[in-house]
């Protein structure tokens, strides 16, 4: 739809019913929008957008409500990003006060992000298999056990514990087989690990391949493509107080306890590509979702990096499609952004 005066008409009723819940009438829009024309051209432009689908009258209201459709077409043409207000940019800022590791950084990230929105917030950690290696340590834990902690350039730490097989760990070679892993294998990418650790198990002596063969397992398992990737939730009583929005809450917050499907929310955000942002920014309405818990509910959703071009992971948000979209997209973009940004520092510490 290219009719301007139309499209600030739709916008008016989006605005207006996510900031009431009540459908919106002619009468509303003349008082509390200045859009520059008379009652009857408003009526008639609400025909034409009822019409075309993107708002409808619910039950015998006089009023309208925008549809999915309407939505849709609010955040792709009319919907800018407003800017943070000065007490948002600061509790966005706090995330990065102080010398706090990642777990720390996640836990906040994800809590501003729910209080900012009002909505859901999921954060999910700097992927093991996106990130590279920055120190692998190997920590004897009795006879025939080692404690082995991976940790990658963004800071995630993971730790598995290795067991022998009833072969007693010898220090000397714990020791000679952490240099060796540390030689070969810091900054690479998970890509790259299965490789180096092949040519690796070539040159070990032979009182070593059976350590190096059990520590090798433990690693390629963390680092596997089907690795599960960790995430953490905030939130989750927002959706609680949007109960009106939804005409059952359960399949929605069953859905959110599915980490495979938060995963996959936030990672193409069930939205298609066409409806991605330059920055990777995804905003997926109601059935666009392709999950019937989800049919009710929109997904705002970004990636962020270590410094590089390339994501490691992604956040986002979750509320009902009564959503205050550009509020919401500026404080996932902002988080996103300041997530990257600490990120970036820790991959040059």
């Amino acid at each position: 739809m290219a009719d301007d005066r139309r499209l600030k008409v739709l916008s008016a009723i989006v605005t207006d019913f996510v900031r009431t819940r009540e459908p919106v009438g002619s009468r509303a829009l003349v008082e509390r929008y200045q859009l520059g024309v008379s009652p009857a051209t408003i009526r008639n432009d609400m025909a034409a957008l009822e019409d075309e689908g993107y708002i409808q009258q619910p039950h015998t209201s006089a009023g309208r409500v925008p549809t999915e459709k309407g939505y849709r077409l609010f955040v792709d043409e009319v919907a800018r990003v407003k800017p943070l207000s000065a007490p948002e940019r600061a509790a966005i800022t706090a995330l990065l006060t102080g010398e706090a590791d990642l777990e720390q950084v996640v836990a906040r990230t994800v809590r501003v992000l729910a209080q900012l929105t009002g909505q859901l917030a999921v954060v999910e950690y700097p992927s093991l298999r996106l990130t590279s290696l920055r120190h692998l340590e190997l920590v004897a834990l009795g006879p025939t056990r080692i404690l082995l902690v991976i940790i990658t350039d963004t800071g995630r730490v993971e730790q598995r514990t290795v067991i022998m097989d009833g072969d007693v760990v010898s220090l000397p070679a714990l020791e000679h087989l952490r240099v060796r892993l540390n030689a070969a294998l810091v900054g690479c990418r998970a890509a790259d690990v299965v490789p180096a650790l092949e040519a690796l198990g070539e040159q070990a002596p032979a009182e070593e391949r059976v350590l190096l063969r059990a520590v090798t397992g433990a690693l390629e398992d963390a680092l596997c493509p089907d690795a599960e990737e960790r995430l953490v939730v905030a939130g989750t009583a927002n959706l609680a107080r949007s109960t009106p929005d939804f005409s059952s809450l359960g399949p929605l917050l069953d859905a959110v306890e599915e980490q495979v499907v938060l995963l996959r929310l936030l990672a193409d955000g069930g939205a298609p590509a066409s409806h991605a942002a330059d920055d990777g920014m995804r905003v997926s309405i109601g059935s666009e979702n392709r999950d019937d818990a989800l049919a009710e509910a929109s997904v705002v959703s970004a990636s962020y990096t270590a410094g590089s071009d390339d994501a490691v992971a992604h956040l986002g948000v979750i509320g009902p499609t009564r959503m205050d979209y550009p509020a919401t997209m500026a404080s996932v973009r902002a988080v996103a952004r300041y997530l990257t940004r600490f990120l970036a520092g820790s991959a040059h510490q």
